[in-house]
């Protein structure tokens, strides 16, 4: 009976050391975030958003370059149709790859390293294309470069994310993600202006060398402090945060926080907690609105300079410009909505973005499809609204997930963009062929009603600490 109580004795005070090691681990981590969350944005939270917005700046090249490469390629290779559909799926299938692949390598060895190699793929893949001299060897090139580019953007956003406080995070990390559609948008301006004067293999050349240089930036990045946390790595976290308090005097007072769910904020991270009862309604509301914006953004954006070309039979130089008018689309309209994001909230502006897409489309499809500058006006409108979706899901999508899974589900989110993007541009296609243009606008008009109806379901996230929104 003794050794029972001793027994029973000693199980006592394993358990009660246990607790005090968990509530002191929970504590110190909760006293560096309201540090974090305490230091308003400054010139240290801008230098990490130059470097690595410069590395999404060559994402966005590298992945639209293809666009303007296609119709000089299309004559000069004598690639057909279903041939271009492919070479556009391909990178997509790719970044389908790249994001799953990156984003489980982020939670494990962290967002810098992750970022780094991603970038690294795909800087020297872009050499590949320039160096390519047939279409499977830029078919296999824009596979591999496009696991690095869809690796990328999904940690990067994270990374970004969790550098920022609740108060006014929209309009900080807006302004970090309007450098991708500066990125398109200057793809399309460079593209226009230098494509028919150099050559094609020029764009890729452009992506690959500042690239690599980008790369060794970004390795010297310091790491996310709540990955640190979340790893038990107090004494680096410290290191970092003390290195943010140090670039300003200001404070703000951190706002009041429910307290979490202890069950939830215990679960352990995985696929399968994405599922889990408090995450799936969150999940699959992303994966729709990821893959609704972004069927429609990248058909629009691989496809527009081959009809400007081919169904609306513009010179060269006339149909690339043209196509790079959506990208100036998007840019003034993401302006815009970086300044009002904390005031409307994220499901609001989703919301209302969808559906004038959605009218936009319906028009253009039903009424005005043949007509050339119906099809620029009414389609660089509705290409600059979705893109602000796009953006917008960049935003969302690591605000509703826990550091522990964040790099992951994010991701995982983005993976849906890119099969979207490579069913999209071949549907287009296939919808081209058999029933016109006015079809494609149309299924663009469907596709943006799914999506509004969905967004309807999105948890409100302004002005709230992640660790709040996603326990």
């Amino acid at each position: 009976m003794q050794d029972g109580n001793t027994l029973q004795g000693a199980v006592t005070r394993d358990d009660t050391q246990t607790a005090a090691v968990e509530a002191a681990v929970d504590a110190a981590s909760a006293a560096l975030i309201r540090r974090i969350e305490s230091v308003p944005f400054s010139r240290w939270h801008t230098k990490a958003r130059i470097i690595v917005g410069s590395a999404t700046f060559f994402d966005a090249f590298d992945a639209l370059s293809i666009a303007f490469v296609l119709p000089v390629l299309i004559g000069l290779w004598h690639i057909e149709p279903l041939e271009i559909g492919v070479l556009i799926g391909a990178s997509y299938i790719g970044q389908f790859i790249g994001a799953l692949t990156f984003g489980w390598y982020a939670e494990r060895r962290g967002r810098i390293r992750s970022v780094t190699i991603a970038i690294a793929i795909m800087s020297v893949m872009s050499m590949g294309c320039a160096l390519s001299g047939s279409f499977a060897v830029l078919l296999v090139c824009r596979f591999i470069q496009g696991i690095g580019v869809g690796g990328e953007m999904p940690v990067a956003a994270t990374y970004i994310s969790e550098l920022s406080n609740a108060h006014g995070r929209g309009k900080y990390f807006l302004l970090y993600e309007l450098i991708f559609p500066v990125g398109l948008m200057a793809t399309g301006q460079i593209g226009a202006w230098l494509v028919p004067l150099i050559g094609w293999k020029i764009m890729f050349w452009i992506g690959a060398v500042p690239g690599l240089l980008i790369a060794l930036l970004i390795a010297r990045l310091p790491e996310s402090p709540r990955w640190l946390i979340s790893k038990g790595r107090f004494d680096e976290a410290e290191a970092v945060v003390r290195d943010m308090e140090a670039s300003t005097d200001r404070r703000i007072e951190p706002g009041r926080r429910q307290q979490p769910n202890k069950g939830v904020m215990n679960a352990r991270a995985g696929w399968r907690e994405l599922l889990s009862p408090f995450y799936r309604g969150r999940t699959l509301v992303v994966w729709v609105l990821w893959a609704t914006a972004f069927f429609i953004a990248n058909s629009l954006n691989n496809w527009l300079p081959t009809l400007y070309r081919s169904v609306y039979h513009l010179p060269l130089q006339t149909a690339l410009r043209a196509a790079s008018m959506t990208n100036v689309a998007q840019v003034a309209l993401l302006l815009i909505c970086a300044y009002v994001i904390d005031r409307v909230g994220r499901r609001n502006w989703t919301v209302s973005a969808f559906c004038l897409a959605a009218i936009l489309f319906a028009c253009l499809g039903l009424f005005a499809a043949h007509d050339v500058w119906s099809a620029m006006v009414l389609g660089t409108l509705s290409y600059g609204l979705i893109g602000s979706i796009a953006a917008v899901l960049y935003l969302y999508t690591p605000e509703v997930y826990p550091t522990r899974m964040r790099a992951t589900s994010t991701g995982l989110a983005t993976s849906w963009l890119r099969l979207a993007s490579a069913v999209g541009p071949s549907l287009a296609g296939l919808l081209l062929h058999k029933r016109g243009i006015g079809s494609v606008f149309v299924m663009f008009a469907v596709v943006a009603v799914v999506g509004a109806i969905c967004a309807l379901r999105m948890t409100e996230t302004r002005e709230r600490s992640l660790e709040e929104i996603a326990p």
